[in-house]
């Protein structure tokens, strides 16, 4: 299937791994222009190799930005220029409990994902309405359907994050912008080591038993699965679906 996504410029925050790498591989084998947004300039760096290594014939620039900071927003949205599609990605909400998970702790994961989210979706989406066209989408994750007093922050947050998706795109393809999430479950990547680390630490009092956490029914899901739902959502394709969110757990969460 054509995606019809040849020649259309997309940006990835939090592109430089995990499922922001792979969102940045799938759009550029479809003959997306990339832009990669995260903080470390040498993660960036191999980055854009490694997406320019698997599709060669598509632009690929890179911004290195602290999107927990309010004028980093900003300045990406600035720097970007014209953008066909948005992905919302960074931002890693720390595992723990309401008693472990302090208030400071609390507000810094959220400014980068929670308020880095709203910011500079307030910024993209105006410009995409005001140009009649554009698609944002939002990684969240399947706390926000699932939630668990391990991961209270990422409840919380990841749940106004859909609701802030769902406000927006329910009303936004009158305008020519599409607004939809995609909540990921467990995927293989460094991040899902780090929260089951803290989980094995509740429930087995040794983090090092974290691998005895990981269910096989459903097995973790690949970043490349995830990334394919994504690149779909994102193309003309998928142009009558906003407003939504999708949940890429193997159904996990519908149990």
């Amino acid at each position: 299937m054509d995606l019809e996504l040849t020649g259309k410029r997309a940006l990835i925050t939090g592109g430089s791994k995990g499922i922001g790498l792979g969102c940045a591989m799938a759009l550029a084998q479809e003959g997306c222009h990339i832009q990669l947004a995260a903080r470390d300039e040498e993660n960036l760096r191999r980055a854009k190799a490694s997406v320019l290594e698997t599709a060669g014939n598509v632009e690929v620039s890179t911004h290195p930005v602290d999107l927990s900071i309010s004028e980093d927003q900003r300045a990406l949205v600035g720097a970007a220029g014209e953008v066909d599609i948005w992905i919302n990605n960074a931002g890693a909400i720390p595992a723990g409990d309401i008693s472990t998970i302090d208030e400071r702790l609390w507000r810094d994961a959220w400014d980068l994902k929670v308020f880095g989210y709203i910011n500079i979706c307030r910024e993209v989406y105006t410009a995409m309405e005001a140009r009649g066209s554009g698609v944002i989408i939002n990684v969240i994750g399947a706390a926000a359907v699932r939630p668990q007093p391990s991961y209270i922050a990422g409840a919380v947050g990841n749940s106004g994050l859909v609701g802030l998706t769902a406000a927006l795109g329910s009303r936004s393809v009158q305008r020519g912008v599409r607004v939809l999430g995609v909540n990921p479950g467990l995927i293989v990547t460094d991040r899902m080591g780090d929260i089951l680390r803290r989980e094995a630490i509740d429930q087995l009092g040794d983090e090092d038993r974290w691998e005895e956490l990981i269910s096989d029914d459903p097995a973790p899901g690949t970043v490349q699965q995830c990334a394919d739902v994504i690149a779909f959502l994102a193309s003309p394709r998928a142009s009558h679906i906003s407003g939504t969110t999708l949940t890429v757990d193997g159904g996990a969460s519908a149990r």
